[in-house]
């Protein structure tokens, strides 16, 4: 039997809206649930930087390789009918970094929203924004609003950009709206968890099922540090901008293989080993 050429594309059946398939994609498919799919997908989209430095390319170049990546995860992701996915796209500790390359960050998101736009309208993606937005450059602000609006109708999934975001400010954002909200009323009820996930930037939404972290770091780096209490965490050491179908396809086939427990054990079930290590998934 000849080779198998891996930029060959197959026709799988079943694969839906997903379309060809290259035979590792197809292998990967196959072993896919499409019944127990994540609801929502958390990503940590993370080693532009290094990706320029190994081929001795400016940072920028990073940050634009990686559109590509964010352009195929969405994609995907709508197509399986994932209800929602949030990418980490910018955190309120980035503007440490130096002027030049923030601001390009906040010109290429300009530039994404526009250039995408169709194919966010085609795939019926609504789109929201977690984070301090008000505090953006008015241009960004004026853009992220328009995105806002214009995919409002859409029905289906829910894209959520974390822009000018961290998980520590949005816990500090949602007690001072629940204050505000009190100090209005004269109410004195005591607060629960479910208050304050009313409050949080993703309310209405799912907590995510998935966080997917590229680069291989092992942190969650202040992101939706309230609503990943339980989800399955993946780690590759991809870097972001070579991130591509298959590794998240890959990702979702991990995903499917954990036994979530949400802290409790199977009737007649051994507990896990308490020393055991966390699984995480590497190339």
């Amino acid at each position: 039997m000849p080779p198998t050429n891996p930029h060959t594309t197959l026709q799988v059946p079943n694969s839906g809206a997903l379309g060809a398939l290259t035979p590792e994609e197809a292998r990967l498919f196959e072993k896919l649930d499409l019944t127990r799919l994540p609801r929502h997908v958390a990503v940590i989209m993370d080693g532009n930087g290094r990706w320029a430095q190994q081929r001795h390319l400016p940072r920028v170049a990073g940050h634009r390789a990686g559109t590509k990546s964010a352009r195929v995860t969405i994609e995907t992701c709508a197509r399986l009918k994932i209800e929602a996915l949030t990418l980490y796209a910018f955190s309120v500790e980035n503007w440490r970094r130096p002027k030049t390359e923030t601001d390009f960050l906040m010109q290429l998101l300009r530039e994404y929203l526009r250039k995408e736009m169709p194919l966010l309208q085609k795939n019926d993606i609504r789109m929201r924004f977690l984070g301090r937005t008000d505090e953006l450059p008015q241009g960004v602000q004026d853009d992220v609003r328009d995105a806002t609006e214009r995919t409002s109708r859409n029905r289906g999934m829910v894209l959520c950009i974390a822009l000018n975001y961290g998980g520590r400010a949005e816990i500090v954002d949602a007690m001072n709206a629940i204050l505000a909200e009190r100090n209005g009323h004269g109410r004195q009820e005591r607060i629960t968890e479910e208050t304050l996930t009313r409050h949080m930037y993703t309310e209405g939404l799912p907590d995510p099922d998935l966080l997917i972290r590229t680069s291989g770091e092992m942190r969650v780096s202040n992101f939706l540090l309230w609503q990943i209490a339980y989800a399955e965490i993946f780690v590759t050491d991809t870097l972001w901008p070579d991130f591509n179908r298959t590794r998240l396809l890959e990702a979702l086939v991990e995903f499917q293989r954990r036994e979530r427990r949400y802290g409790g054990i199977r009737e007649g079930q051994p507990e896990a080993h308490p020393h055991k290590p966390a699984r995480v998934v590497g190339e």
